[in-house]
């Protein structure tokens, strides 16, 4: 799980067929630690591989679950843009990461794999997110009964933002694009985003107006503000 250097932030490849371990979780954590304090435009992710169902079988407790979706909650949450690369078989810790990111580029052989467990699919939070992005009717066959999600399909129901036979080009292309935001005003939008999926409008009124009344004081001169 190297992390290496990449014009503008940090890159992470993360294989999804090993196991669940405090090694990855100490890595992702890590590689939010640098994304944070370096000042990166953006982080940068490459995803790919998806684990057996002795790799599933081998997770040790729920603490160690619990401290990896602590992880993934982080990275959904950094203050500057993500963006990942999937490519074939993407399941396990793999799909995780990926249904945390901002921009999502796919190769065309793509197969979003939900893991699967002695009992049925693994109830980990890739379900939830699954459901909140695609909707129930959609996500249900995958989070039930462990239905794979080809490339097409992950690009129809916008799971992912392109598919591509050069995603490090891509990425490159949307990195280039993303220089032109601010990382803090991105984490804002995305924030509201999250809570209409359940906030009232009357409850999300207040922080939209908050976040345009930032907007405008962000855009104004010095002496506008003090008139």
């Amino acid at each position: 799980m190297p992390v290496n250097a990449f014009p503008g932030g940090p890159v992470l490849h993360v294989d999804g067929r090993r196991e669940l371990s405090a090694e990855l979780t100490h890595a992702v954590a890590a590689f939010c630690d640098e994304a944070e304090s370096t000042g990166a435009d953006f982080a940068t992710l490459y995803l790919s591989g998806a684990p057996s169902h002795e790799v599933v079988a081998k997770v040790s407790d729920v603490a160690a679950v619990t401290k990896w979706e602590r992880a993934v909650r982080r990275l959904e949450r950094l203050r500057l843009p993500t963006l990942a690369a999937a490519s074939g078989e993407c399941g396990g810790a793999a799909l995780d990461l990926l249904l945390a990111t901002d921009i999502r580029v796919a190769t065309p052989d793509l197969l979003l794999l939900l893991p699967l467990h002695e009992q049925g699919t693994w109830p980990g939070m890739a379900g939830f997110r699954l459901v909140q992005q695609l909707g129930l009717a959609s996500a249900r066959r995958t989070v039930l009964f462990g239905r794979p999600i080809t490339a097409r399909e992950a690009l129809d129901r916008c799971l992912v933002d392109q598919v591509s036979t050069d995603p490090g080009r891509t990425l490159a292309a949307a990195a280039r694009l993303l220089r032109r935001l601010s990382g803090p005003e991105l984490a804002i939008r995305r924030q509201l985003a999250f809570d209409a999926q359940w906030m009232s409008f009357e409850d999300a009124l207040g922080p939209h107006l908050a976040a345009c009344d930032r907007a405008l004081r962000r855009t104004r001169t010095p002496d506008e503000v003090s008139a």
